[in-house]
Parts: C-alpha cells; structure tokens; sequence
C-alpha cells in the first residue's frame, strides 16, 4: 500500500535505537498504527515522511494482520508504549537524556517522575504539548539547550510526526509515541496482558474514553482499503 514497516523484533528494534544513540547520529522513528497509515494513503506528504524514517516499527495488531495479508508478513508487533518501555532500562543503565514533550499541562512531568523512580540513572526535562505557536520557539530552544539523547512526542499523530520531520535537529533519536504519556503517569490503565492477547485493547481504550470512537471508526476502513488493496485490478 506504499508505506514502509520494518520487520524487526521489539530486541532488534531497541538495538538499532541504542546503537544510534551511542554514535550520535539522527535517528528517527514512527510507529505506524492503522490510523497513520491509513491517513498516509490518502496523504502523500505524510506518506512520504514516514517512508522517510530512519525506522518505521508496527504499531498494533491490525498492521500484523494487513501485512499477512497482503503477502509481507512481520515477526512482531513493537507499539509505541511497548517500544519506550522497553528502551528505559537501558536509558537508566546509560544515563541517557531524555525530553518528553506532549500531553496536557503536568502529564509529561509526572509519567517522566514515575519513570525515574524506576530508573534511576536517567536525566529528564519534560514539556506540555499544548503550547501555542507563539510559544513554540522556546519550546524548541528548550529540547536544543537540554540536548537530549532521546526526544518522545506525544502529540497525537499525524502532528507529532510532522513536527519531528520538520526539526531534526531538536536530538539524536526521536520517536513520536502518542499518547503514552497518559499510561506512563498512571492517568490511564493499560488493557490487561489477556485483552491485549485475544488482540482487544482497541475495544478496552474505546470503553474507558467512548469519545475515541471517531478515532476507532478508522479501523473498518482500514480493513476495507486492505481489502480493496488486495483485489485491486492487475
């Protein structure tokens, strides 16, 4: 359908992310859900920043599925909220920078608070994502005097893309991860292992914040550009 996703393991993927970090380069990452890609189908802009990416990992099980389908299998789903999870030990161990910018006002502060609790050996500024245009300058001047090693973007897709593509030079390695920040504060629970097993915690997120339901309405027409991708005409 003319995005690009890696096949790599969640271990794999964690390793390409270190190893930039450790030789200072540029490295940015998209975990492309359904809905991104779908958007990037019918936006040519956005599809070819992600396609642009340094790394493009498969963010929920409905990209597993299309993949299969369409005849490009992927060994593993890596999601955002998995992926950052899975690089803080490391961050803690290396004494990594990190800048998390996204969210309301408090939220970045407080998921970045619990996770230095955990890990310890990380430094950490953090960032509201619902700054004004006006105040985006110093939002910018911020992240380049912090220097991070690591920047997170919570500010929703497809923004926190654009927004990464568009300053390079804000840090080393950069990944946009949603809303993540919520669940690493502790303001949403996650889905349980079992739900997120039987590939449910799309349904679990919409029962916690029914108006999700505009964003979870992408989901059949996801499944129906699949399809439609798949017997399309020779």
């Amino acid at each position: 359908m003319g995005i690009k996703i890696d096949d790599l393991t969640m271990e794999e993927t964690v390793h390409r992310i270190a190893k930039a970090i450790k030789e200072k380069k540029i490295f940015r990452v998209v975990t492309a859900n359904p809905e991104i890609i779908y958007t990037a189908t019918r936006d040519k802009d956005l599809r070819d920043l992600i396609n642009r990416a340094d790394l493009v990992t498969a963010d929920g099980f409905g990209v597993i599925w299309a993949a299969g389908f369409l005849g490009t299998p992927l060994r593993e789903r890596v999601t955002g909220i998995d992926l950052v999870q899975a690089l803080f030990p490391l961050a803690g161990e290396r004494k990594w920078r990190l800048f998390f910018v996204g969210a309301q006002p408090g939220v970045a502060e407080k998921a970045a608070g619990q996770i230095e609790r955990d890990y310890p050996g990380l430094v950490w500024q953090a960032e509201h994502g619902y700054f004004r245009a006006e105040d985006e300058g110093r939002v910018k001047e911020k992240i380049r005097l912090f220097n991070p090693d690591l920047l997170l973007a919570g500010l929703g897709a497809p923004r926190q893309e654009y927004w990464l593509a568009e300053n390079p030079d804000l840090a080393g390695a950069v990944i946009g991860v949603g809303g993540s920040f919520d669940v690493l504060a502790g303001d949403v629970r996650r889905a349980p292992r079992w739900i997120r097993r039987l590939k449910l915690e799309w349904l679990y997120r919409l029962g916690q914040d029914p108006r999700r339901w505009r964003r979870q309405a992408v989901l059949p027409l996801f499944l129906l550009k699949v399809l439609k991708f798949k017997f399309r005409p020779v």
